[in-house]
């Protein structure tokens, strides 16, 4: 029954016209104290009097209160403004008091309303003080209704700024949760052991196990403006030891019209704990390229290109082309944009890989800017499928690039992989192929063809992060290959806007590699994850070593052998000076392999990217094989050129004899 009676006080307000008729009573109530009140505490004034002029004291209230509307404030949000309106209210109500009043002093018939000065000014005073104290009593009784009632969640804040203060200020005005806050946590050392708002501060080092399990706290909320990625991760690296979930405040600049919302303190996410700090690029200069041009966007349904196609439709196109195989994927992303009121983009499905089709889409739409994202990515299922594979990276990029070449394009920008650099797998052999290609079609025509090459993505689909969120939710174990293996990681969102400036800053030919900072190791990550959701590493969950998979490198590079990088005008992004190609050798042996791929059996097709990509070494993968057979065959060819020499010399001899 209470919790039936708590459910329906909190999801419904209080009507408007009760609100109302408490204040009228609370008017009322007044009125007669003022008179008690002016005769001395006593009954000794005119009753009859005093019950002509009751209802005139509350048809004028409820005037001032209709004209003012102090009766539509939500009881239980009650704040200044509230106060504000109520005070608004009363001066009415007392205006037109003493105005009835000198009416009727001036008026011999109408003497009833004749009331004393002091009852008047009592009255404001008692009314004024009755109506808000009401209004924030109720509040205080709603919030014990609400919250008191459960359990309540012992929370501390690190930061006693400005944004810690108003992060008390949002847990303390939710009623949907019943947050205690039982201290600020501050790196000053002056604010430590005073008390802000009748909180305690505490100091960094007071705050340890034995604190924690005293204090019984489930969560630390971070709340610092402009914090550095530095400090927020030597904070967090100490924090997640404790058996705490540890939450973050947003910057200033991202909170709603200025106001923080609860929904906005989220738990702190891996991302931001990456170990550098984040790129922001302003595409100032992208406006100017895509405006009024006809921008495609090729597996626009994937992370990155829907990334992509997110922030290309805040731009001035002419029409926006989201081209994916992905159906359901591709309805969603449509559906997001028109919720976001973006407009004259098209969803196209096709497969990339379909010569026809992609040329009809070209001659339907003759796109100026391609951003070509579609890709398989994922190593070892490539690695047993390199039909697919290359079908896909290598075929399905050819397709797109020469067309790219026959209508004309401005800018065909690529989206490459790490896994491209030495490849050690099939996945990043195609696209190291089609790396090599785009680049031998550039100075062919008009377009320009410019290669992005950047390392993992956060939360992309099938990355690391969802892996071992769901393996977390699932109990663990969390599963990494090799204790040791590393990895370079990136959001999303930055890998987007690189790819954006690419498309603005080159000029053709160019493999931008983006400075990622430290590599971080995978085991690593796993347990910072299991820590941040409140668990304890091996206690909780564990994590399980798999072994690494076909294909998989301890080691990820972003420049190949022979390769060095030049600088741009972003300290984050360098241009990767390649070795020389010999384009039409390339070019042949990329068409031979496209034309032929139906015929060809799996090991025909690795042999011929091997052919093509000759630093592509396989590793733990059943295609090591084959760089043995490559081996003796370099030997042989070797060998044979040698003997035909040696046999063709000395044929010169005995003929000069």
């Amino acid at each position: 029954m209470i919790k039936l009676s708590l459910s329906k006080i909190s999801n419904n307000f209080i009507p408007r016209w009760i609100v109302l008729i408490i204040d009228l009573g609370l008017v009322g109530i007044s009125f007669f104290m003022a008179y008690f009140i002016r005769f001395n505490l006593t009954f000794k004034f005119d009753a009859q009097q005093f019950l002509y002029q009751l209802p005139v004291i509350l048809i004028l209230a409820l005037l001032s209160f209709l004209i003012v509307g102090t009766y539509k404030g939500i009881v239980r949000h009650t704040g200044l403004k509230d106060a504000d309106n109520i005070f608004i209210g009363v001066n009415f109500l007392a205006t037109f008091s003493i105005i009835l009043v000198l009416i009727s002093r001036n008026i011999s018939s109408f003497t009833i309303f004749n009331i004393p000065a002091s009852i008047i000014f009592i009255h404001y005073l008692l009314t004024l003080f009755a109506l808000i104290s009401s209004r924030f009593l109720f509040k205080a009784g709603y919030r014990y209704l609400t919250s008191e009632l459960k359990f309540p969640t012992n929370v501390m804040i690190y930061g006693a700024g400005n944004a810690g203060l108003m992060t008390r200020d949002v847990l303390a005005n939710d009623n949907s949760n019943n947050y205690k806050v039982i201290g600020f946590i501050d790196d000053n050392l002056n604010k430590a052991g005073k008390r802000i708002d009748r909180v305690k501060v505490f100091g960094f080092d007071e705050i340890d196990l034995d604190f924690i399990e005293k204090n019984k706290l489930k969560e630390i909320i971070i709340s610092i403006n402009n914090i550095s990625q530095h400090r927020l991760m030597e904070i967090t690296d100490i924090l997640i030891k404790f058996p705490v979930k540890v939450k973050i405040v947003p910057p200033v600049e991202q909170w709603m019209d200025g106001n923080l919302n609860l929904k906005q303190i989220k738990d702190i996410k891996i991302e931001n704990l990456l170990e550098r700090d984040s790129i922001n690029i302003i595409n100032k200069k992208l406006e100017e390229e895509v405006d009024n041009k006809v921008v495609l966007v090729t597996g626009a349904a994937g992370s990155i290109g829907g990334e992509l196609s997110r922030q290309l439709s805040q731009y001035n196109y002419k029409k926006l082309i989201l081209l994916d195989q992905a159906e359901s994927p591709l309805y969603d992303i449509q559906q997001e944009l028109k919720l976001k009121k973006a407009s004259n983009f098209k969803i196209v499905i096709a497969d990339i890989a379909n010569k026809d089709r992609i040329d009809k889409v070209f001659e339907t739409y003759n796109p100026d800017f391609i951003f070509h994202a579609a890709a398989y990515k994922h190593v070892p299922i490539v690695e047993n499928n390199p039909f697919e594979g290359v079908n896909v990276n290598i075929k399905g990029t050819k397709i797109l690039t020469d067309l790219a070449l026959k209508y004309n394009a401005e800018k065909f920008v690529m989206v490459s992989t790490d896994k491209a650099v030495n490849p050690t797998n099939v996945m990043g052999a195609t696209k190291r192929v089609s790396e090599m290609y785009a680049t031998c079609l550039n100075r062919l025509g008009k377009t320009k063809f410019i290669i992005t090459r950047f390392g993992n993505v956060l939360g992309s689909n099938g990355s690391v992060i969802p892996l071992f969120k769901n393996q977390i939710e699932a109990g663990g174990p969390l599963t990494v290959t090799h204790k040791d293996i590393t990895r370079y990681f990136m959001t999303i969102p930055e890998a987007c806007q690189l790819v954006l400036e690419a498309g603005v800053m080159g000029n053709g030919g160019e493999i931008f590699v983006f400075d990622m900072g430290k590599s971080v190791k995978v085991f690593n990550l796993a347990k910072k994850m299991i820590k941040l959701s409140g668990l304890r590493y091996p206690e909780d969950i564990d994590i399980k070593i798999t072994g690494l998979r076909p294909g998989e490198k301890l080691y990820e590079e972003l420049l190949a052998n022979g390769e060095n990088t030049l600088p741009t005008y972003h300290e984050k992004i360098m241009i990767a000076k390649t070795q020389k190609l010999d384009c039409d050798n390339i070019t042949k042996k990329i068409d031979s392999l496209s034309s032929k791929l139906v015929n060809l059996n799996d090991d025909e097709i690795v042999l011929k990217i091997k052919k093509i990509v000759p630093e592509f070494i396989s590793k733990n993968s059943a295609y090591e094989a084959l760089d043995n057979l490559k081996q003796k065959k370099e030997i042989i060819t070797k060998n044979t050129s040698t003997l035909a020499k040696s046999k063709s010399k000395k044929n010169i001899v005995i003929l000069n004899k």
